[in-house]
């Protein structure tokens, strides 16, 4: 039997740092209801991976950042369920324009800046992985999910 390849969703989550502060949003849509995450969002086809994260990010907080000037700094292969995988792709970003605001209210219950020390403890533990793989070092790659 010849195995069948992997399909994963591709998303990309933005860790939009201001010195020891990370901006988090709380969940508004089913998926993890009310629980907090970094600004992410799916890859769409044809798209750059930075520009598909610029894009997430400047459609869910209005801020804009240069595609150029994010950095890949976690990634997490994550076992959704036995059927669906996600690659998700952690940038880092310390540099752009405009202050967060929530532009997706029926997606997003909050915005709020989170000292890198006192995170919450009910962030959704798929972007949790890649923002504490981040914040920790280490291993550049987490997998999450899996048996």
């Amino acid at each position: 039997m010849i195995p069948t390849p992997a399909t994963p969703v591709i998303d990309t989550h933005v860790i939009l740092r201001d010195g020891d502060r990370v901006l988090l949003s709380r969940r508004g849509g089913t998926y993890g209801y009310g629980r907090w995450h970094a600004p992410s969002g799916k890859l769409d086809a044809g798209e750059p991976l930075t520009v598909g994260a610029a894009r997430e990010l400047m459609e869910e907080t209005g801020v804009v950042v240069d595609p150029r000037r994010l950095r890949l700094v976690h990634v997490v292969h994550h076992r959704q369920d036995a059927g669906a995988e996600r690659i998700g792709l952690f940038f880092l970003a310390t540099t752009w324009v405009g202050e967060p605001v929530n532009r997706e209210p029926e997606k997003c219950l909050d915005l709020r800046w989170w000292s890198v020390h006192e995170l919450p403890e009910d962030i959704i533990e798929y972007p949790e992985a890649g923002l504490l793989g981040y914040l920790r070092g280490g291993d550049p790659l987490t997998e999450h999910g899996w048996p």
